[in-house]
């Protein structure tokens, strides 16, 4: 169990596990174990989870889950999970572990993250536990996959922070990265595999030098940028990466009527293969929305404005709002405490309803 330096301040367990076969690593706050309570202890009806973005480093969140525990008197626990491969593992591990078991295929790309966050959920966290999702980035369109892909999940909120869940490659920070991330990123890893041998002293100083134009960098993204030191890191980061400029294109958003329309139009012509798709398109947004909140950036370059006011008119009565505090896509690195006390605002109501 590893301390968060300060008076007052509540400690922090970080854990390594395998999951689906690949390293990954856990930071909670409060209960730890939702399986099996101590004697002195309730298990807890509700437990609040976040999903990464990219790099999917559990570190970035401490200061915000803090905050979060702290928001609700520490009455919910508040865990993060990283994204398979985005940690470096103890000693003891490694980043995929050997075993007779059956492996994911492709744990490491983009749909594998996904299956990777629904295995967890079935190995840790138990069906009757309510869940405060809570993604960042690409663990917004996570969030929305592991709702469509297991629809009895007890999900009390979704809160989707900054969420490029639809036409990444286009965005405009997309068209700069896309060209890196899917052809150029090879090119990365040998300074990176350099780097790596550096004291980790002069990374920190590295880490800092580079965030110096941040007025108020929270110190926990340092320790957490130093991961990306690792080529394993940062090789998985920018596979997963690639990937999500090439998949997440359309927003899944299909209305139910447009889907029964598509299906019976399909059936019609006796499109068997476009029968089998559209049912399995289960409307995710349309279906859930009083359990959505979006947040969308006014200044964020992966998912512009104009994204949100699309959204916006597409589902003019869902829970979707525009930042006007001038707070970054990248929020943890200055601002993870103004988020979660702003969001923890917006679930007051509904965990006071418990």
């Amino acid at each position: 169990m590893e301390t968060l330096s300060s008076e007052g301040r509540m400690e922090s367990l970080k854990e390594h596990i395998y999951c689906c076969n690949a390293a990954t690593e856990v930071l909670k706050f409060g209960q730890s174990n939702l399986l099996h309570a101590s004697g002195c202890e309730e298990s807890s009806s509700v437990l609040f989870l976040i999903i990464p973005g990219n790099p999917g480093i559990v570190g970035f969140y401490k200061t915000f889950m803090q905050v979060i525990y702290q928001s609700f008197d520490k009455k919910y626990p508040v865990w993060a999970v990283s994204h398979a491969g985005h940690c470096v593992p103890p000693d003891v591990m490694d980043m995929k572990e050997d075993t007779n078991e059956a492996k994911l295929e492709d744990v490491f790309g983009l749909n594998g993250q996904v299956e990777h966050k629904l295995a967890f959920l079935k190995q840790y966290v138990p069906r009757e536990v309510k869940l405060v999702l809570v993604g960042h980035s690409i663990g917004c369109y996570i969030i929305l996959e592991i709702m469509k892909r297991d629809p009895l999940l007890q999900v009390l909120k979704s809160v989707l922070l900054f969420p490029t869940i639809e036409r990444m490659a286009q965005s405009p920070q997309g068209k700069l990265m896309t060209p890196m991330l899917c052809r150029l990123r090879y090119a990365m890893y040998v300074p990176i595999y350099l780097l790596s041998f550096l004291p980790e002293r002069v990374k920190a100083s590295m880490v800092r030098l580079l965030l110096h134009r941040l007025q108020t960098l929270d110190e926990s993204c340092v320790s957490a940028t130093i991961n990306l030191f690792s080529v394993d890191c940062t090789a998985n980061a920018m596979y997963m990466g690639s990937q999500e400029m090439v998949q997440v294109m359309d927003r899944d958003n299909a209305t139910i009527q447009e889907n029964q329309e598509k299906l019976a139009n399909a059936m019609y012509m006796g499109s068997q293969e476009m029968v089998q798709v559209m049912d399995r398109d289960n409307a995710t947004i349309q279906e859930n929305q009083e359990k959505l909140i979006f947040y969308y950036g006014e200044n964020d370059n992966w998912c512009p404005v104009q994204y949100y006011e699309e959204i916006k008119r597409d589902f003019p009565k869902a829970d979707i709002r525009l930042c006007n505090k001038g707070i970054r896509h990248a929020f943890v690195l200055d601002a993870g405490r103004d988020v979660a006390l702003m969001m923890t605002e917006w679930l007051q109501k509904v965990l006071h309803s418990l």
